[in-house]
């Protein structure tokens, strides 16, 4: 399934997933240095949808806000 996703980093509400049908806000607390932010999507993602962190791959938007995300 590709999900579009819309990553809100450095937010003092997260983390958490607000879901649109295949559209998904999600709020981090990590900043977006080094793959920081990156890296904590695929952690909650993989919570979220109770998936393994390697089935989870950026296939758009690696380092921008608007992300597409495909979770197999």
């Amino acid at each position: 399934m590709i999900y579009e996703i819309t990553v809100k980093p450095n937010s003092k509400k997260g983390p958490f997933i607000v879901a649109d049908g295949d559209r998904l806000t999600v709020f981090l607390r990590e900043k977006p240095v080094d793959g920081e932010a990156n890296a904590a999507l695929i952690k909650i993602l993989s919570k979220h949808f109770n998936v393994a962190k390697t089935r989870i791959n950026i296939k758009r938007g690696n380092a921008s806000r608007k992300k597409l995300v495909e979770i197999e």
